[in-house]
């Protein structure tokens, strides 16, 4: 296609006012034109010409150049491709009419071959926008992203171009969010020193009351009690983001993902501990877990299922802490998937609770589908829960709720989730145990498994694990006794001449103590003469001679 480079003089004519163009006097000064360019561009669909126009070229190597650029940009369809012809086209005239830079050659083959708009830049915003929308999950998944997009991401991101995204704009976004976090800690300080100021001011006397009102102006005007951007909450917008920006390297908009290189703090996971008689004692006195996650021991969960007896759901506190069920996985068990014949049950769906609002959904993982054996006692409290179920759809008559699920409220609608959580609360705080999370049930059920040296992969397969390596990473709170086994079982292979001799001297020192003891009761050594008759011996010793001796025939 036809294109050219042109000088043009914009001088005009001060009486006519018209462009003086090739007459001007000053044209052939070298610095005093200015060079244009001209290219056709392919003919719209209606066959009406389009061309690219532009000047104000200082020289004819700049204007050459910015042609050049051109016919790179048009050269870039095929022959045979009307469709990508049409688009650079189109996207030309775009420019030229807008007075934009001209696009990177090598980034419009990019974005032509992926589909892309060859016009605009994508912003982070726009990008997460149309990757939300795009997401097949369930709905508390999506609220999440959701909330770290409009929380996080947006405010400190959101207007950068995706293709311009770096490492470097992430890492000043989580500075901003430490920054921020201190800055809402002293926030909370200053509310709370003030609330607590508030409390000790008398309500008598116009003195007082007039302070009083003053301090509550002063708290309205103060910002509210807020919570901080946690470590946890950091690695999960982190991981948002990256799964947005893997995407958009699947689709060709981005060759990097800055996401998976930026740094943060590491969060370490708190580790489950057992309720020992140490720690209970010290719980008693200061009122404090020494972790967030706490187990029981076997005794303490026997106690507290005897304490429940005869609650109305004791069949599921019974279900989690024998076999380990999540809170959803129980909530949503159905009576189809539970077959006591065989003695097992099958984990297939479970109950999520988003926000306040309940909904019914598949196990998280592909692991979470599984086969979950039952014992013989787990068996009979399921059997006497389903007699005391019918017994209760009988009661309630037309009004019972048919869920199909094997624990239900009164009338057999859904259990809330976390309803079920704030009735556990409610029993353990009334058993006078020690506390512990409803998950924290589980908990126990995995570490009673491999306490009771259950295959790993056994245990992790009730759990509904995907991997061996989950178990080991959480369950490490052995009970005290089966480490203190393990302990003796490991220093016994190893044979030491010190212990060998103190293993000795305690056994003769054993035996030295027992013969002390048999001699102090009589039952060793001489035995004392009788002071009161010396020849009683003799005597003794005469008779049985006699007796022995046999009488003449």
């Amino acid at each position: 296609m036809k294109g050219s480079t042109y000088r043009r003089c914009s001088c005009r004519d001060p009486k006519t006012g018209k462009e003086l163009g090739t007459s001007c006097p000053k044209r052939n000064s070298r610095n005093h034109c200015t060079y244009s360019i001209r290219q056709e561009l392919p003919p719209r669909e209606d066959s009406s010409r389009r061309s690219f126009a532009r000047g104000g070229y200082t020289s004819l190597k700049a204007a050459q150049a910015d042609l050049d650029h051109i016919r790179a940009l048009l050269g870039l369809a095929e022959s045979d491709d009307p469709e990508g012809t049409e688009l650079i086209a189109a996207m030309l005239s775009e420019v030229s009419r807008e007075k934009a830079s001209l696009p990177d050659v090598e980034e419009t083959r990019r974005r032509l071959n992926a589909g892309q708009d060859l016009i605009g830049s994508l912003t982070v915003s726009e990008w997460l926008d149309r990757w939300l929308e795009g997401k097949r999950i369930r709905k508390s998944g999506l609220n999440r992203y959701e909330t770290d997009i409009r929380v996080h991401l947006k405010p400190h991101i959101g207007n950068r171009r995706l293709d311009r995204l770096r490492v470097s704009h992430l890492s000043d976004m989580f500075t901003a969010i430490a920054d921020a976090n201190a800055e809402i800690l002293e926030q909370n300080a200053q509310r709370r020193a003030v609330v607590e100021e508030l409390a000790t001011v008398p309500w008598k006397g116009a003195e007082h009351r007039a302070r009083r009102k003053a301090m509550k102006a002063a708290i309205d005007a103060m910002p509210p009690f807020r919570r901080v951007t946690g470590p946890a909450t950091r690695l999960r917008v982190k991981a948002t983001l990256r799964a947005s920006l893997n995407d958009a390297i699947s689709q060709q908009i981005l060759t990097f993902n800055p996401a998976a290189h930026v740094e943060l703090d590491p969060v370490r996971k708190p580790k489950a501990l057992v309720w020992t008689d140490e720690r209970v004692a010290k719980w008693q006195q200061t009122g404090e877990k020494p972790s967030p996650v706490m187990v029981w021991t076997p005794k303490q969960t026997g106690a507290f299922l005897d304490f429940v007896a005869e609650d109305r759901l004791y069949a599921m506190w019974h279900l989690i802490a024998f076999r380990g069920l999540r809170r959803g996985e129980a909530c949503g068990q159905p009576w189809s998937e539970t077959n006591l014949d065989t003695h097992s049950l099958t984990v297939s769906s479970q109950l999520v609770q988003d926000g306040w609002e309940v909904e019914t959904s598949d196990p998280k993982t592909d692991s979470g589908f599984r086969v979950v054996a039952l014992d013989n006692d787990t068996v009979n409290v399921l059997k006497r829960h389903r007699e005391r179920q019918d017994a209760d759809r009988e009661e309630w008559g037309s009004a019972w709720v048919e869920t199909g699920h094997v624990f239900t409220q009164e009338d057999g609608s859904w259990l809330h989730p976390g309803k079920v959580t704030d009735l556990f609360e409610r029993l353990v705080a009334a058993s006078s145990l020690p506390p512990i999370r409803l998950h924290d049930l589980r908990h126990g059920a995995a570490t009673l498994m491999l306490a009771a040296d259950i295959d790993i992969k056994i245990v992790s397969d009730t759990l509904g694990h995907s991997d061996t390596r989950i178990t080991r990473d959480i369950y490490q709170s052995v009970l005290p006794h089966v480490g203190k086994n393990a302990a003796e079982a490991t220093a016994k292979l190893v044979p030491l001449q010190r212990k060998a001799e103190e293993e000795k001297a305690a056994r003769k020192a054993a035996k030295a103590a027992k013969k002390a003891k048999a001699k102090k009761n009589g039952k060793g050594g001489s035995k004392p003469r009788d002071k009161a008759n010396p020849d009683a011996k003799s005597e003794k010793k005469s008779g049985e001679k006699a007796r022995r001796k046999k009488p003449k025939k």
